[in-house]
Parts: structure tokens; sequence; C-alpha cells
């Protein structure tokens, strides 16, 4: 199986309401206003940005990445306001097995709007189509609702809780993780069960 490089610079992929695209300097004082957010934190493994400086270096390690033709997240534009609202992105690409996790972050204002779920379906049919992935998968907090109901509008399936998985802001955390394959992909796009 030939798969397509998953760094090939972040290209520009559209939905109905959002641009996903690279994010620059200039994304600074909208990814502060979420990053900020305590509640937008709450079950990511960041802690919620103190000073705009927080900010600085997290979208300077972004553009490092660009540089470097490394993985990198999208900032998710609202194509109305031309603001991010979030990132979206793949945390690992494994070509070998034809795998990738995605994950996400979204601000507080734009939650329960259907936005991640609409995301997150681009960036899965981005995987399936150019990426010839064969099986994605995204994981979060047991506690973390709302991200598990994004996964679970997308078609994936919960394969179960990795234990004490991951250490977030100093504690050990149980993690769900859910995944899609490509032929449940086809089938959830066809329409069957």
């Amino acid at each position: 199986m030939t798969m397509e490089s998953p760094i090939s610079g972040n290209p520009v992929l559209e939905t109905d309401r959002v641009r996903l695209r690279k994010i620059t300097s200039a994304d600074v004082p909208a990814i502060y206003k979420y990053c900020s957010d305590n509640e937008v934190a709450r079950y990511t493994s960041w802690h919620a940005h103190i000073t705009q400086a927080d900010t600085e270096g997290f979208v300077h390690h972004i553009l490092q990445l660009y540089a470097d033709q490394r993985l990198a997240p999208w900032g998710i534009e609202d194509k109305e306001t031309g603001t991010i609202i979030g990132t979206v992105g793949f945390v690992y690409v494994d070509p070998k097995h034809a795998r990738a996790e995605v994950a996400y972050a979204l601000s507080r204002h734009d939650w329960n709007k259907g936005i991640m779920s609409e995301v997150v379906a681009r960036v899965l049919a981005y995987a399936f189509d150019v990426l010839r992935l064969v099986r994605v998968e995204a994981r979060c907090l047991v506690p973390n609702t709302g991200s598990a109901r994004v996964m679970e509008k997308c078609g994936m399936a919960f394969e179960g809780i990795l234990r004490k998985h991951l250490l977030v802001k100093g504690k050990f955390e149980d993690l769900k993780t859910y995944a899609i394959v490509h032929d449940d992909n086809l089938k959830r796009l066809q329409g069957l069960p």
C-alpha cells in the first residue's frame, strides 16, 4: 500500500463553516483567547495559558514544526470571522501500518454547535482519501463526554479504556479510545449499518 506523506505542508481543507489552515503569528491573540480558558484546557494535557507569551511560545513551536516539515496542527478558522477558534491535527502517523491518531481543541464559545464533528469528519476524509490510511484513532480523558460524543458522531467506535495511560497535570489519567477503519468509513458514507 502506498501512503502519501502526512507532512505535505498542511494543505488547506474546508467545510461549510470552517477552513483548516496553517497557523501564523497573527493568530496569537485568537489562540490565546481560547487557550487561556480553564474550561477549554480542563481535559487537555496542557495548562491554560496564563499570559499571551505562553501562546506566543506555543505558536512559535508550531511554526518551527511547519518549517521542519514535521507533524503540526491545522488552525480551525471560522470562515465568517477569519478567526482561529481551535486546532486539529495528527498526534502521530504510522506509515508502515497506515494508521494515525487525531486530536483537537475548540474555543468554548463554539462548543455544542457541531463544528468539531464537522472538522473531524473532514480530517477523516483527508486521512482515508488522500493519505490512504486504514485506521484513525482518537482518545479523550474519561470524563470528557463532549469529545467522546464528537468521535461517536464521526463514526468512530469505542474500543476501551487505557488505564493510567497518560500523565496529565501531575496525575495519571485513564483514556477512552475510539477508532474508525477505512471499511467503517465507507459504510458510514454510504449509509450502511
